[in-house]
């Protein structure tokens, strides 16, 4: 087994400190990272290594530094990341504990960088906000407000706040002044907890709105508690900016951004840092998906505003690497850059484009290293072989679209854990392996091949093609081979959460700001 160096607890601190770049991964699944892990740790489980590498580290020679638990994934993680050309590997002394017991501060949850900040804005600007008791005798009183939820639209369908908009935090000084043109007209952002609401408010408090603004406090988790009645489904969703708002907004994006220090380059000045071979550039386009597909510059990730700020260690996966943002309305890109400069990043917003610019279109693809080579089935073929024993389908989607919907008989199971999950099923004479698309099954193969030496398959285009087809599927939760710790279920999503539980993580979001000034490395400001 390969030897890797070791970072200590220190290193990777100063490193903090000295804005150096560097990748703190943990590998392990995200609910066991959702229980414990260091302020900017990036989670990448090794069961998806492959598929979001490439993206979230581009520059082979990042320094890498690599941490688990004690569950011997590390290991597995640095000599993949090795194979997949990374340079600069090493493991985190003593793992996590080693972590901890070194003196480092160990946070719950996910996105902890922005929620984190998120309330150190509140606390240090007092971001106005209404209770939902409050904001529920307005609506009953009819009076002059609006009610904008700033999460993504798929957020917003599950559960909202009765009457309000779907607009997403990236777009509300953009179209703010559609949906409340009367300046004396009230404007309440609400998210599922705190943040989105924080910062949205704040948003539309820097932008200069005429409009008296507050966030809904506590989001959707504060008028679940308050007893009050949500809606579920609905479609109210921003409209087009017109060019005199546009107009408007820009200005006072523009003057946030240069408060906030956000850098501004050109197309030559993007390909010169992209050229650097010491550095790591992003490049985030921070309009809806839809604009996205439509057209975009070339080598652009998706990444909506609002989500980027909420989730930025998820796409940008290296502390101190630099972020230049794009949109083609001098609104979106500017107010998230804003964001992005006082979470401590080097970010610039890129000017001068031009709509010919944005000639590639399509969804964003992730980079991806060479596809292990695999003997594939039709969906037809599988059908066939299940009508007698002796073929064993092997799921690694999602455990959440697992239990919704699968081939009958298929059995979940994560690939970090294979080995343990096949010492309870009975050995087939093949294997089938799936997933949604078939993709991560792919990878699983020489794996499977050298655990079992039996004959292993894909399904050709994954269990969609199955469906596509008009073949069966089952729900039922009988054939887990794996503990579904592959996503955190967080309080504040569904509508079934328990009280405790959503109680329990506003009080920790309260208790943000304190672990950030006993960690001491966030390096946060507040404009």
């Amino acid at each position: 087994m390969t030897n890797f160096p070791t970072r200590s607890h220190a290193q990777i601190r100063q490193a903090l400190l000295d804005r150096q770049e560097l990748a703190l991964l943990d590998v392990r699944e995200e609910a066991p990272f959702a229980e414990a892990h260091p302020l900017f740790a990036a989670n990448i489980p090794l069961s998806k290594l492959e598929l979001e590498a490439y993206a979230r580290i581009p520059r082979s020679n990042t320094p890498i530094t690599v941490y688990d638990q004690g569950e011997g994934l590390a290991q597995l993680a640095a000599q993949r990341l090795r194979a997949l050309g990374y340079h600069d590997v090493a493991l985190l002394e003593g793992g996590l504990d080693g972590w901890h017991a070194a003196g480092g501060e160990l946070f719950k949850d996910v996105n902890v960088p922005s929620k984190s900040f998120g309330e150190l804005v509140d606390a240090q600007r007092h971001t106005p906000s209404l209770a939902a008791e409050e904001v529920q005798a307005l609506l009953d009183a009819k009076a002059d407000l609006v009610v904008l939820d700033a999460r993504r639209f798929d957020e917003y369908q599950t559960m909202s706040i009765p009457g309000s908009t779907s607009v997403p935090g990236a777009e509300l000084l953009l179209r703010v002044r559609e949906l409340a043109p009367d300046p004396q007209t009230q404007v309440i952002v609400n998210c599922a907890g705190r943040t989105r609401s924080i910062i949205g408010t704040q948003s539309l408090v820097n932008g200069g709105i005429p409009n008296p603004v507050a966030a809904l406090r506590n989001g959707t988790i504060g008028w679940t508690l308050a007893g009050q009645r949500l809606e579920h489904g609905q479609q109210r969703r921003f409209k087009a900016a017109t060019p005199g708002n546009q107009a408007l907004a820009q200005q006072s994006a523009r003057a946030v951004a240069d408060q906030a220090e956000v850098a501004r380059i050109d197309r030559t000045q993007l390909h010169q840092w992209q050229a650097d071979g010491q550095r790591t550039t992003y490049l985030f386009d921070v309009r809806t998906p839809e604009e996205f597909a439509d057209g975009h510059l070339p080598g652009a990730r998706s990444t909506p505003g609002g989500q980027l700020v909420q989730e930025t260690d998820h796409v940008a996966s290296v502390r101190g690497a630099r972020l230049v943002l794009v949109d083609d309305d001098g609104v979106r890109a500017n107010m998230s850059a804003s964001w992005l400069a006082q979470m401590g990043w080097q970010v610039a917003v890129l000017d001068g484009l031009q709509a010919a610019d944005f000639s590639e279109t399509g969804a964003w693809q992730a980079p991806l290293p060479a596809v292990p080579v695999a003997e594939e089935i039709s969906p037809q073929t599988l059908a066939q072989w299940l009508e007698t024993p002796g073929t064993l389908v092997l799921d690694f989607t999602a455990s959440a679209n697992y239990v919704q919907r699968h081939i009958p008989g298929a059995w979940w199971t994560l690939r970090s854990q294979l080995a343990e999950s096949l010492a309870g099923i009975d050995a087939p004479q093949r294997f089938v392996l799936t997933c949604g698309s078939s993709l991560l099954a792919r990878f699983v193969v020489p794996e499977l091949q050298a655990l079992t030496r039996r004959p292993v398959f894909v399904l050709k285009g994954g269990t969609t093609a199955w469906i596509a087809a008009g073949l069966p599927v089952e729900e039922s939760r009988q054939h887990l081979a794996a503990p579904r710790i592959d996503r955190y279920r967080r309080p504040y999503e569904g509508t079934d959460n328990p009280r405790e539980a959503m109680q329990g993580y506003l009080d920790w979001e309260y208790g943000l700001v304190a672990q950030l000034g006993r960690d001491a490395t966030h390096g946060f400001f507040v404009i």
